[in-house]
């Protein structure tokens, strides 16, 4: 086909359309049936280069809602991470307090087992003392004993020599 020029259009009793093909010519202002419905654009046709920037259009929308869906999704998923993220602080903030309190029983219980420690080592340092004392009163009652028996034996023959007979 030879391409169209404005010249030609106004010359010639048949007319192209943005297609560059030949369209039919009016009879009275009308397209005659047949010729209407073989060769005349439906009217979906008739805006084709439309329909490809609605085409590109709908494409631009579809993208958009795409990036809008997943900009909710991302928010969306940020929440949940924020929320996640909010509890597990809170359950450390908990145990931190739980282990708080544990270690202050723990310190008072030391402390108590201390004192205690310290009672027993002074009372043990006082019957150390006591034993110490007694037995030292034990060991001089002993030497005092062991005087007066030794008196009572110089009173008693000794017989070296021969055994007793008792």
């Amino acid at each position: 086909m030879e391409p169209v020029h404005l010249s030609m259009i106004h010359d010639q009793p048949n007319t192209y359309n943005h297609y560059n093909t030949p369209s039919p010519t009016f009879y009275n202002g009308q397209f005659p049936s047949q010729i209407q419905e073989l060769g005349a654009p439906s009217p979906s046709f008739s805006s084709n280069p439309s329909t490809s920037d609605e085409a590109d259009e709908q494409q631009l929308m579809l993208i958009n809602e795409r990036k809008q869906r997943r900009m909710i999704s991302n928010r969306e998923s940020a929440r949940r991470s924020r929320m996640r993220k909010q509890r597990h602080l809170d359950e450390l903030w908990s145990q931190v307090v739980w282990l708080r309190n544990e270690n202050h029983q723990l310190m008072d219980k030391l402390n108590h087992a201390s004192e205690i420690k310290d009672k027993v080592l002074q009372e043990n340092a006082q019957l150390k003392e006591e034993t110490c004392g007694l037995r030292q009163t034990i060991t001089e009652m002993q030497l005092n004993n062991t005087y007066s028996t030794l008196r009572d034996l110089e009173d008693v023959p000794c017989n070296l020599g021969t055994p007793s007979s008792d």
